[in-house]
């Protein structure tokens, strides 16, 4: 092997990965890793990484980008700038949502985010999708032609008129996803609860933005999280339960997981840095904080941390939703509306591996390799990245060179989106991205944009991966003790 068979070489630095920590070089050869040594002479190209950590490139598994919302509003993030944020940010590939809205075709759904994504995306992506309608169309056609192409996730919501499926829809898609190998996810909160709670605070004039905390109880999320896991368990499909707010939530997921239920989840930073109290800021500047499920306490966040650490949540996402504070995005329906016709949602792309760092490892709540689990390696794992998550020969050259002693005040400047303020404003944050490769190229070097707009990737994914999950058998649907009735999916 002569000195120049690396195209790039990768020196000086400590490598972390969700396992293991220690000093090697690594050699990039043809987009991949292709050497992990104590030391590597020769790369075309030599980065040193002297006094940083080498890390895998963070894997964003809950991102709204150039995505429409039920009410027709657009988010302010194309794929160009919202991969320019997420490179920033530690990113080396994404997996955003393709919405399908009522009566829509996801033939068409997909075609339309491959035009979107495909001329601008600066990183590697693939899309989970939102499914709306199930009509037997999608469900016996259109679905299996995505999980063929290598989409093998997908969303529905238990919440929202234009999206809510309700329960039978839900086993419908449930039955689908188990017969192709797919996965699930969800947005679990109660929708009549939520009605109910709008309702009377409407009643008694109550809408400005902070009550959007009150009107989605921690009760609606709890109750959904079980009736979704209990469908799921009904007939034995993977699920995914997205942004986990609550403790009792959280609790579910820890005790199903344990009894070996196909079942994963996430929570997300605005959990665990915000509470309700800055959405009761003046005027309408609350309507800035308010996503759904909303945020919650400070006996919540400390309660989440600790799931966290015990290993209830698979991954720590950002759900980047990004709505400009004008009449484009949290006003588009006016300046001084009931909260009901606020748009929810909040950015956090470029922040949620600086600020997981910052208040993860650098205060001692997690490890530096669990921060990669978190990440990045379990995200590849359960959303089929096969090639994406670790540091490794064979694995795609997705890397992050952090300096962990890097201390910033987070300022609108750092996220590179197309957003007008940020949530994490004022916050001070140790430890930040400095360089980050996708697939060899490097992307972003030292914090400077090198990247052509359309040079990421679609990557087909493949299915979930249960190891360990033996699932459940609802003795209902086990001919064993049904009386021979054949109904399982």
């Amino acid at each position: 092997m002569s000195d120049f068979a690396f195209d790039t070489v990768i020196h000086g630095g400590t490598i972390v990965t969700a396992t293991d920590t220690y000093k090697a070089d690594i050699g990039i050869r043809d987009g991949r890793i292709a050497a992990v040594a104590e030391s590597l002479a020769g790369g075309t190209k030599r980065i040193d990484a002297t006094g940083r950590l080498v890390m895998p490139g963070g894997i964003e598994g809950h991102a709204h980008i150039a995505q429409e919302s039920s009410t027709k509003i657009m988010t302010a993030d194309d794929y160009y700038t919202g991969s320019v944020s997420a490179a920033f940010g530690g990113n080396s590939s994404f997996i955003p949502f393709a919405a399908q809205h009522r009566g829509q075709s996801l033939d068409d759904v997909v075609a339309i985010y491959d035009e979107r994504a495909a001329p601008n995306s600066v990183i590697d992506y693939s899309y989970h999708l939102i499914v709306s309608d199930p009509s037997p169309e999608v469900l016996e056609e259109q679905l299996p032609r995505a999980f063929a192409r290598g989409i093998t996730s997908f969303k529905v919501f238990m919440t929202y008129d234009l999206l809510n499926l309700g329960d039978g829809g839900m086993l419908d898609v449930l039955t689908v996803a188990k017969t192709h190998g797919a996965l699930t996810m969800v947005h679990a909160e109660n929708n009549d609860m939520v009605k109910w709670m709008n309702k009377r605070l409407a009643a008694k004039g109550l809408t400005a933005p902070k009550y959007h905390a009150i009107s989605r109880p921690e009760l609606a999320e709890e109750e959904a999280i079980n009736r979704a896991v209990t469908l799921a368990k009904l007939v034995d499909a993977p699920l995914f339960v997205v942004h986990v707010s609550t403790e009792a939530g959280a609790a579910i997921i820890r005790r199903e997981t344990q009894a070996g239920v196909k079942l994963f989840a996430e929570t997300c930073p605005q959990y665990l840095a915000l509470t309700r109290e800055d959405l009761d800021r003046p005027g309408m500047e609350g309507a800035k904080f308010m996503c759904s499920p909303p945020v919650r306490d400070a006996r919540t966040q400390e309660a989440l941390w600790r799931h966290i650490q015990a290993g209830t949540f698979m991954s720590v996402s950002s759900d980047h939703a990004p709505y400009r504070y004008d009449e484009s995005g949290k006003l588009f329906n006016g300046a001084d509306v009931p909260y009901p016709k606020i748009a929810n949602g909040m950015p956090g792309i470029a922040m949620r591996l600086p600020w997981l760092f910052s208040e993860g490892v650098v205060k001692g709540r997690i490890s530096a390799n669990q921060f990669v689990a978190l990440t990045s390696t379990n995200a590849a794992k359960v959303f089929g990245m096969t090639r994406k998550g670790s540091i490794a020969p064979g694995f795609d050259a997705d890397i992050a060179i952090w300096d962990p002693n890097e201390t910033r005040v987070v300022s609108l400047d750092d996220q590179h989106d197309n957003m007008d303020y940020t949530p994490f404003e004022g916050l001070t944050v140790t430890g930040w991205p400095r360089t980050v490769l996708n697939r060899g190229e490097v992307v972003v070097e030292e914090r400077e944009l090198v990247a052509t707009r359309g040079r990421g990737r679609f990557v087909a994914r493949a299915t979930v991966d249960l190891t360990g999950r033996p699932g459940y058998r609802a003795p209902e649907l086990d001919p064993a003790r049904n009386f021979g009735a054949d109904i399982a999916p």
